[in-house]
């Protein structure tokens, strides 16, 4: 059975833009993205308050997708996301997304965030990036191969089994 419903984790202030590039493929959906001020908003009223909203959130997706940018793996609430997700036994996989365009550019390849989260393992880890021969990020090719391999690669997430 394909997941069509997902918690999309990532570095808001960083990968925003991409991430909106990944919710345009509409091959999954994701919980609403909410603007930099709501977002802000949240951050105001507490760790508690943005506690209660990834819990919100992440409560009826079937699964988790960590997009993994450039600084994705030093995000708290990243590693938070991942290890709620594995201790409720919701399928996770990651994908890497520093080959799509922000504003022209694409990014570095971030570290590994599962590497980060305590007792997790084995999550696998995409990246459709696609590089010219130059060896230059090809952040066209990038998104095409992302969109063309999305929902098979979050089909094989993986699930804590004990």
């Amino acid at each position: 059975m394909a997941i069509k419903t997902v918690f999309y984790s990532f570095h808001y202030e960083r990968d925003v833009n991409r991430v909106q590039l990944v919710r345009n493929i509409n091959a999954l959906e994701g919980q609403p993205l909410l603007n930099a001020q709501d977002w802000e908003t949240v951050q105001r009223r507490g760790q508690q308050a943005v506690v209660d909203w990834i819990d919100e959130q992440m409560r009826y997706k079937r699964a988790v997708v960590v997009l993994i940018g450039q600084e994705t793996a030093s995000r708290p609430w990243v590693i938070y996301e991942i290890e709620k997700a594995w201790k409720e036994k919701k399928p996770l996989v990651g994908v890497r997304i520093h080959g799509l365009s922000s504003f022209g550019s694409a990014d570095r390849e971030g570290a590994n965030p599962f590497d980060k989260a305590s007792s997790v393992s084995g999550i696998p880890v995409f990246d459709p990036t696609v590089k010219d021969w130059r060896g230059d990020i090809d952040t066209r090719a990038t998104y095409l191969k992302l969109a063309d391999n999305l929902e098979g690669w979050v089909a094989q997430a993986k699930v804590r089994m004990w």
